[in-house]
């Protein structure tokens, strides 16, 4: 169960980000921010272990 959430996660938080900025595009600097401060934290996790 676990497993087909992770590999669902980057498309459905793609998606979410894709309608919300349709919908308010002032949000896109603050989700594009998020997106690179978020996977620059994923990517990051491994070496600080």
């Amino acid at each position: 169960m676990e497993m087909n959430f992770v590999l669902a996660g980057p498309p459905l938080i793609s998606l979410l980000a894709g309608v919300s900025i349709l919908l308010w595009p002032r949000l896109l600097s603050y989700i594009v921010a998020f997106y690179l401060i978020l996977f620059g934290l994923v990517g990051l996790l491994p070496l600080m272990l």
